[in-house]
């Protein structure tokens, strides 16, 4: 038995969802130093070299459907990503976060078909109109471009689960993934190379390359890497309750990281999306069956 698999999956999923909502937080640091486009290349860039390495992926062997399903997997993540570090630029992260997550939430609920799922994703939306201040802020006060920007995210998100599945199963281990963030890498280069234009020799500067490494390995290394061996031996319905805290984690390291505070009405439409998720991901599936070892 290796060390990691010493350690108890709840742990490494909770692990997983700290460090990606961090990264997230580091992320919103770097947003207006050298833009989203810009964070989302030098972070993609990064982590896809730092997993080539580590997979070794081969590049030949492959058939056109497996090249297709990676391709979208690849689509899906780099505009997920996009998208998101631009909300990140209109939004405080757990704002972001929360509106994003309604993107899997949906797809969670209209796979299972059930009334009392689609009940909880009602609930999600009231909370997101809450914590997105839609009903106590005047129409032109209020962030539209950042909460669009949420929601595609989101809508991605959801696009990112469904090729994510189909990719872990048409490629063994990390090769899947490594392949596919190199096509999240080339849709995103041309409005990185823009936002890189724009901003000059910023991009170049130490302490952003340094933020640049640290969110490649606390938003893409680690929690891919630890998501993977906790998901070899947690049931769905585990995963999907640790996953719906991502919303509260990133309000938390959004606090500490950016100083951002959110008001009491935030915080209740946020605790609606946690339980609906909760709900929905985890206390739903019990009798789903446990992931292949």
């Amino acid at each position: 038995m290796s060390r990691v698999d010493a350690v108890p999956a709840p742990v490494l999923v909770l692990g997983g969802v700290v460090s990606v909502q961090f990264g997230g937080a580091l992320a919103a640091t770097l947003v207006p130093q050298i833009g989203a486009a810009g964070s989302v290349i030098l972070r993609l860039v990064l982590a896809t070299g730092l997993l080539l390495v580590v997979a070794r992926p081969r590049w030949r062997g492959h058939s056109r459907r497996d090249w297709m399903t990676v391709g979208a997997f690849g689509v899906a993540l780099g505009l997920m990503n996009y998208a998101f570090y631009g909300s990140l630029g209109h939004l405080p992260i757990g704002v972001a976060v929360t509106i994003e997550f309604v993107g899997p939430l949906t797809l969670a609920a209209v796979l299972s078909r059930r009334p009392r799922d689609l009940v909880a994703v009602g609930a999600a939306g009231l909370g997101v109109v809450l914590i997105s201040q839609a009903l106590s802020l005047p129409l032109d006060e209020l962030e539209g471009t950042g909460i669009l920007l949420a929601l595609t995210a989101g809508v991605c998100w959801a696009g990112y689960i469904v090729f994510s599945g189909r990719t872990g199963a048409a490629f063994p281990q990390l090769e899947g993934l490594a392949l596919a963030m190199v096509v999240a890498t080339i849709v995103v280069l041309p409005f990185g190379l823009l936002d890189v234009a724009r901003h000059g020799t910023a991009v170049w500067d130490g302490e952003v390359l340094l933020k640049g490494l640290g969110i490649a390995v606390l938003s893409s290394v680690l929690p891919y890497s630890l998501e993977l061996f906790a998901l070899r031996r947690l049931a769905p319905a585990v995963f999907g309750i640790l996953l719906s805290l991502e919303p509260a984690v990133a309000a938390v390291a959004g606090l500490l990281v950016l100083g951002q505070r959110l008001t009491p009405v935030q915080l209740f439409g946020m605790s609606l999306v946690v339980i609906a998720s909760a709900l929905v991901l985890g206390l739903g599936r019990r009798n789903a069956p446990s992931p292949a070892t």
